[in-house]
């Protein structure tokens, strides 16, 4: 398939990962008249319960990678830890999108950060990590507090520990593996936000406005659309969204993290190479859903509206949250379990879109 044409419907897309994102952009493709075939080794993947081809199997098993890649006509992933082999191996036999250039940079700290640097977009001050010495030196310079990092493997606060000192330094470098490491600046930031943007084959640009993120526990609990910033803050993040899908040349939805400085000027903090969790305010409230966007901007189609319709807030259901559903089915509420089987600390079983209902006259 050229970069140029538009996949037919009721052609296959193959999702590498079978979490809750592969999950929900399944029943988007089978919206949109599409099949899906999800590719991941854990036997109990929520998503297999909604797509009707199947592959158990390591993503290290070239044979089994082969045998899915022949069956799909585009692939596409839910998760950035892909391995690096895993897609250059699957690019040669199919298009996959987002390509595995982008999936370098969004997958190792470092990358990402020199890549956003290269392109004038503003991140917190950082330096890569090789040794102790090298840590000290570069604590000097930065400054503390500072924030030590894996440089790959990191997600909801994992692999990074705050550094007030040299003390704090040396424990935070025997605790955190895979070395080399990134030491970036802790910045005093007013909230966090996020956009979705999305961009197909032929260069169509389009962009969720932005969500302001609470995180409790380092794990996202919250996002509320509109977020509390002016006009020209949300603009310059959605600008400089479409510029760094523009840069990377991405195909598909990608999540841009920010930190809100005061007087509203902006740091991206990271990139998610997919569909992202602050954007599940899009699925209640927006025209073209994120995960609809998605599977159309990987199909080559022409982009959907992004247009929200009303006030809304998502709220994640971690652990035994998800035992509220039930009773969270009142006006306003729209709730989604992710179907899976265990319930743990920490995990994210499902969330709720509270949107705001216009009162109707009685």
């Amino acid at each position: 398939m050229s970069e140029s044409t538009r996949l037919p419907q009721g052609s296959t897309i193959g999702i590498l990962g079978g979490g809750q994102l592969g999950r929900m952009l399944a029943l988007a493709a089978a919206r949109l008249g599409m099949k899906t075939h999800i590719y991941c080794p854990d036997p109990d993947s929520p998503a297999f319960d909604v797509t009707p081809r199947k592959t158990v199997a390591a993503y290290d098993d070239e044979e089994a990678l082969a045998r899915f890649a022949a069956e799909v006509d585009v692939i596409t992933y839910e998760f950035e830890n892909v391995p690096a082999r895993t897609a250059a191996f699957l690019q040669q036999l199919k298009p996959l999108r987002p390509d595995a250039k982008a999936l370098a940079v969004a997958q190792d700290r470092l990358a990402e950060k020199a890549f956003l640097t290269i392109n004038r977009i503003p991140v917190a001050p950082f330096a890569a990590i090789t040794d102790l010495d090298r840590l000290e030196a570069e604590l000097a310079e930065i400054g503390t507090p500072a924030v030590l990092k894996t440089t790959r493997l990191g997600y909801d606060g994992k692999g990074q520990r705050i550094v007030r000192n040299m003390e704090d330094a040396a424990l935070a470098w025997e605790m955190l593996s895979p070395r080399p490491l990134v030491l970036e600046g802790f910045i005093a930031f007013d909230k966090e936000i996020s956009v979705v943007v999305a961009r197909n084959a032929a260069g169509e640009v389009a962009a969720f406005e932005p969500a302001e993120n609470v995180h409790r526990e380092h794990i996202l609990k919250s996002s509320t659309v509109p977020a509390d910033i002016s006009r020209k803050t949300a603009r310059n993040a959605v600008e400089m969204a479409g510029d760094i899908a523009t840069a990377l040349d991405y195909v598909g939805v990608l999540g841009v993290e920010f930190f809100v400085l005061p007087g509203g000027r902006l740091l991206v903090n990271e990139i998610a190479p997919r569909v992202h969790n602050s954007g599940h305010w899009t699925e209640a409230v927006a025209i073209t859903d994120q995960f609809e966007q998605h599977i159309r901007a990987i199909s080559n189609w022409p982009l959907g509206d992004p247009s929200r319709m009303a006030d809304v807030v998502m709220e994640n259901l971690i652990g035994d949250e998800i035992t509220a559903i039930p009773g969270k089915l009142g006006e306003g509420l729209r709730p989604h379990a992710y179907g899976k089987a265990e319930s743990r600390k920490g995990r994210k079983m499902g969330h709720i879109n509270r949107v705001a209902v216009k009162k109707r006259p009685k």
